[in-house]
């Protein structure tokens, strides 16, 4: 498979794209007014610990507090974790990657035991903010380079599960067991497979260099502050995708470029020659025709080539997605018409959820299928097409009402996040009221302050779509109300009125 990572570089923003075989199936957006912050580490201050919830809220110095559960707070007066090397570990790419081992060998604590107001503490993130929910913070403490990942608060030693063969596996291990100094934990991670033992040693020398250095900014800022900031975008997706997700790079920016092959030459001197300067007339993403399959990614409904379709909805706790036959109507029986589209849809949705990078709770309604053996083949369809994905997923069978739960690793926000905002003028809401239910709203408005006028001209400002209703179908409401409160009332159009806003006034006549 053809992969390239192609780099859009302006003054505002940076887009990386991912390209499989010529088809987008990852984008990275970082913007100098809301960059990502994941991966970052910080010196805060608790601001209110919260026993019944097991959290904290920690001031990291942003307009919204972040917040840590106990099991992500190291307690400094407990013993170090215990010392044992792990086999399965799952290299994302992402920093909290080692999330699931931190706990292990540790006593459970109670977040009042461990942590106070006012107290400062050294923290990472692990979450980006989602809306109104604030950063996820912890204080286990990761540092992803080329090849490993550092993890200073633990002792755990581990090897990516994407390193399959076996005698490699073992000479990573005994390299990694000869090489380390002291109780750091490691993660040798997927790009590591065949690299030799002093570009280990160059990397281990360089992340201790880098946590000592931030241990010594703790030490002497106060809080809060940043004490580390993760790559930028380009050099983030260079570093963890390059060579095994991609193998060429194409950039669009000069300055990127330089900064690109500086970095490979510090880290990855032979990957050089990948990368490309991009001078073209026509703007990077147009080239490679890129930005419809971003704009396809922001909409609800997504078309199959068969005519069926996928509705993708996200709600406050989870994501429903739907799959319906649409235009679809087969050519043999119902059972085939459905477990085509289903099947069809299965690779979109993987697709989809890969692409607009969705996660938390997922769940999908299939269109139901009667043979036990179908749902089996969409559901095993499904894990075939999620292996694809870097993020950690888990799948339930289907149920028998033909829903699939699953779970996805969020880090980041999703793309619809990133790059739109709820609707101002429906609020988010996705829909509006109706024509003839803003009439008929009129009409009991009126009915309801009749009592309360003294008499005299009723004028009625609405939206100029709702004043050409009141004026023509919907007419019979103004006649009624003339009738039954024996005045005059005169419709105006507000072209400033927003659809469900009116306004009622009384004009007392000389």
């Amino acid at each position: 498979m053809d992969k390239k990572l192609i780099v859009n570089v302006s003054d505002h923003e940076t887009r990386v794209a991912l390209l499989e075989d010529g088809t987008i199936a990852e984008i990275f957006v970082e913007r100098k007014d809301e960059s990502d912050i994941a991966g970052n580490i910080y010196k805060g201050k608790v601001q209110r610990v919260l026993p019944g919830m097991q959290a904290a809220f920690v001031d990291i110095g942003l307009s919204q507090a972040a917040f840590i559960y106990v099991d992500d707070v190291i307690d400094e007066n407990s013993s170090e974790f215990e010392k044992i090397f792990t086999d399965d570990i799952e290299d994302g790419g992402d920093v909290d990657l080692v999330s699931d081992l931190h706990t292990v060998g540790q006593k459970p604590n109670h977040i009042e035991d461990v942590l106070t107001e006012g107290q400062e503490i050294m923290v990472q993130v692990a979450k980006s903010s989602i809306g109104t929910k604030g950063a996820r913070v912890t204080s286990h403490i990761s540092l992803p380079g080329r090849f490993l990942v550092l993890m200073p608060t633990s002792s755990h030693v581990g090897i990516s599960r994407r390193i399959e063969d076996e005698v490699e596996r073992n000479r990573l291990k005994r390299l990694m067991l000869s090489l380390r100094e002291g109780d750091d934990g490691y993660i040798v991670r997927t790009a590591a497979e065949g690299v030799l033992e002093e570009k280990f040693a160059y990397e281990m020398n360089f992340l201790k260099n880098l946590w000592s250095n931030i241990q010594a900014k703790y030490k002497a800022a106060s809080a809060p502050c940043l004490l580390h900031q993760e790559l930028t975008v380009s050099l983030r997706a260079v570093r963890d995708l390059l060579t095994h997700e991609a193998g060429e790079v194409v950039v669009d920016s000069r300055a990127t470029y330089d900064a690109i092959v500086s970095f490979l030459e510090t880290f990855m001197p032979r990957l050089k020659g990948h990368v490309e300067f991009y001078d073209g007339q026509e703007p990077i993403f147009d080239a490679f025709n890129l930005e419809g399959d971003i704009t396809r990614a922001l909409k609800k409904k997504v078309w199959l080539k068969s005519g069926g379709y996928i509705v993708i909805e996200h709600t406050e706790a989870l994501v429903a997605i739907d799959v319906n036959t649409g235009r679809y109507v087969g050519k043999h029986n119902l059972e085939e018409t459905i477990l085509k589209t289903n099947l069809e849809a299965v690779k979109e949705i993987a697709y989809q959820v890969r692409l607009r990078d969705i996660g938390g709770i997922i769940i999908i309604d299939f269109i139901d299928m009667a043979k036990k053996s179908n749902q089996e083949k969409v559901f095993n369809a499904l894990k075939d097409a999620l292996k694809k994905d870097r993020s950690k997923t888990h799948i339930l069978p289907m149920s028998d009402m033909g829903l699939i739960q699953m779970t996805r690793k969020r880090v980041r926000k999703p793309l619809n996040r990133l790059l739109c905002e709820p609707c101002f003028y429906c609020e988010g809401e996705g829909y509006l009221m109706s024509g003839r239910s803003i009439c008929y709203n009129i009409y009991r408005e009126v009915m309801r302050d009749v009592r309360d006028m003294t008499g005299g001209l009723l004028t009625i400002r609405v939206n100029p779509d709702i004043a050409e209703l009141l004026h023509g179908e919907e007419n019979h409401i103004i006649i009624a109300l003339e009738r039954a409160t024996g005045r005059q009332i005169v419709v105006y159009p507000n072209q400033d009125y927003h659809l469900e806003e009116f306004d009622i006034f009384e004009t007392v006549q000389a």
